[in-house]
């Protein structure tokens, strides 16, 4: 009978399949073999694309007259270090007696890709049958569910097309671009930083990412602060009174005045002042009272970008950190699959969610959780999602949300703190989905004080939470989240119900005394730096930094980067110091070096720092994995770029 052999990305992985179909044989040097089946694996990356000194021991050197390079036959390479693991895997891929080769690389286009250059080095037997095995958790019955309804490799071969794609693409504008500029810029930049040499690293994703940290820093430092002054009134009797903000309209004295800065506040303390002087002595009239309900339903599941900039807020750390202790959930089949852009479920899943949520039931300790899930027996809030925002096929590409499987608490005790806790908040986040809404009571006050002929308006409003729901699960991270002195003390949480129950006793038309006017002096702020986190988000939603509303349109989901490199460029960006990220507060920087970078990327090829590009070369593999374009399609665009950006860039020298 012949052999059916699976090839994983990394050793783990493999002894959890062995796990799965009960093959208990000793391991052999690099694989598992029992009478029907063998595993193997590789090391992560197996290949590597070959250096153009390889092509031709000249394209060492770094000059002028041999750019662009762009080679018409690809080379790759066995890396080194890995070179005994590549002989085991070649070995059993040309086996005679293997009939069905199993891809069962990481469930991504780098898992592919990976698996694919190995094929392609390894020649596998060509009369064995090739399939792909791709799941959402590590979970025995998917791991099954996965060897069992594997798919043709060929099914997958636009994928692997987008895979090699961006490796070239990477590769072409890396090393070109990074050798024209160093020949043209390199004495400059030495020079800037105070050093001998020095060379300019350029990427089609990093080069974008550095523009986002240097513009936002440049902002920073070229805001000018700007004070003004806003008006508030205190209201009522000295026993019940409640205070409201002025505001200018169509109707007041100072509508479309010079004198304001903006539509609450005076450019100066004393035309604020002789304003309040105009109102006083002078009563005021409720015009009109608002009193409404509002709902806030629980957030959407995690996707990668999500979870990192959570775990960055709350634990301080590193993107890639959290990536990393994900994938070791994922591995410990505690998680469903982390490299995801999704925030939803597929329908399929959403009908099977009991057995995740008995699961947590029966083998997660933990107190808080288990009486979360309780309130949810007890008062029998719905477990069915499929009608509901959290279900959606649609916002479905390669792998649905990260949710917790329900499985794998035999891992649990063994796991280092941080881990244990970015689990709970992925299981708090999953939880809060099937508690009920928030509900909260509002109420908006409009006053109007006579002006001479003119008429003025305070408004008020106060909203407190009527309703917990989903907030009991959540509110403990929203607070964490929030700076020190954001959060409320207990006397303001006080005042809020105090003051609601004020408004809440007044009458339209009713008529009130001002108790006295108040200057408050306000200030304009900069924007925020970017933390290790917040830039994740950043490069995700790079489709909404881009003006070109069509284009914006034309690459929706389409950001800088995907889930499963934006970490390991922001790490990459600190190792080759063009930034700093700060260890308590993660805040990122540019230092002196990146910002020179800037500058020179500026006046030569400005258009690799604007987001547009890189989101729609993204967008333009994304169309490939698709089959909505050809492979030499995007490879001639690519091509056509590189020579005339060249081009260009030599006649300016």
């Amino acid at each position: 009978m012949g052999k059916k052999l699976i090839i994983t990305e990394k050793p783990s992985v493999a002894m959890e399949f062995a796990k799965a179909l009960k093959i208990t044989t000793k391991r052999k040097d690099g694989y598992l073999e029992s009478e029907e089946w063998i595993i193997t694996w590789c090391v992560g990356h197996l290949v590597t694309m070959s250096y153009p000194e390889k092509y031709d021991e000249k394209l060492k050197y770094w000059r002028l007259d041999t750019l662009p390079f762009i080679p018409e036959e690809w080379r790759y390479e066995i890396i080194p270090q890995v070179q005994k693991q590549f002989n085991i895997v070649e070995g059993l891929l040309q086996r005679e007696d293997v009939e069905v080769i199993y891809n069962a690389g990481d469930s991504g286009r780098e898992g592919e890709y990976i698996q694919r250059l190995v094929f392609m080095m390894a020649r596998p037997n060509p009369k064995a049958k090739m399939k792909r095995v791709w799941i959402d958790s590590q979970t025995e019955e998917e791991i099954l569910r996965g060897i069992r309804e594997a798919k043709d490799l060929s099914e997958y071969d636009s994928l692997s097309d987008s895979a090699y794609l961006r490796a070239k693409e990477d590769y072409l504008i890396g090393i070109n671009f990074s050798r024209l500029l160093s020949i043209i810029y390199g004495r400059n930049l030495a020079n800037k930083i105070n050093e001998d040499k020095a060379s300019i690293s350029v990427g089609r994703v990093m080069t974008c990412v550095l523009g986002m940290v240097v513009s936002r820093e440049r902002e920073i430092r070229n805001f000018k602060k700007t004070k003004y002054y806003k008006i508030q009134g205190l209201f009522g009797s000295r026993d019940s009174s409640f205070k409201a903000e002025w505001k200018v309209n169509e109707n007041s004295i100072m509508f479309e005045s010079p004198k304001l800065y903006n539509e609450s506040g005076f450019k100066k303390e004393n035309d604020a002042k002789e304003f309040i002087k105009g109102l006083a002595g002078k009563n005021a009239k409720i015009l009109e009272l608002k009193k409404s309900k509002q709902k806030e339903n629980p957030p959407l599941l995690f996707n990668l970008a999500e979870i990192q900039n959570q775990c960055t807020k709350r634990f301080k750390i590193k993107p890639d950190e959290t990536l990393e202790i994900i994938q070791n959930l994922y591995e410990k089949k505690l998680v469903t699959y982390p490299r995801t852009d999704a925030r939803v479920l597929s329908t399929a899943v959403a009908k099977e969610i009991t057995k995740n949520l008995n699961g947590i039931a029966r083998g997660y300790k933990d107190e808080e959780v288990q009486g979360y899930i309780k309130k949810m027996v007890e008062e029998k809030y719905s477990t069915n999602l499929v009608k509901t925002k959290y279900v959606n096929d649609s916002k479905i590409t390669d792998h649905y949300a990260i949710i917790p499987t329900g499985q794998g608490f035999e891992n649990f005790n063994n796991l280092p703190e941080l881990h244990k806790k970015v689990y709970k908040v992925i299981v708090n986040r999953f939880l809060a989905i099937f508690y009920p809404s928030a509900e909260y009571q509002k109420i908006q006050v409009t006053l109007e004080i006579e002006n001479g002929e003119k008429k003025e308006n305070f408004f008020a409003s106060e909203k407190v939470c009527i309703k917990q729901g989903f907030l009991e699960i959540l509110k403990p991270e929203k607070v964490n989240n929030k700076k020190k002195e954001e959060i409320k003390k207990d006397n303001e949480i006080d005042n809020e119900e105090n003051n609601i129950e004020i408004l809440k006793g007044l009458k339209k038309g009713q008529v009130l005394e001002v108790q006295n006017y108040e200057l408050k002096e306000a200030e304009t702020s900069p924007p925020s730096r970017y933390n290790s986190g917040s830039i994740i988000l950043a490069m995700e939603n790079a489709g909404k930094l881009i003006e070109d509303e069509e284009l914006r349109e034309q690459i929706k989901g389409a950001g800088i980067g995907t889930s499963a490199t934006r970490a390991e460029i922001i790490k990459k960006l600190e190792k080759i110091r063009y930034i700093e990220i700060n260890k308590k507060t993660q805040i990122i920087t540019p230092t002196l070096k990146g910002e020179t970078i800037y500058d020179i990327v500026y006046q030569s090829m400005p258009d690799m720092l604007n987001p547009k590009l890189t989101a729609s070369w993204e967008k333009g593999l994304d169309m490939v994995a698709k089959k909505e374009i050809k492979p030499d399609v995007f490879m001639d665009k690519l091509t056509n770029y590189i020579n005339s950006k060249f081009n260009k860039l030599v006649i300016k020298m």
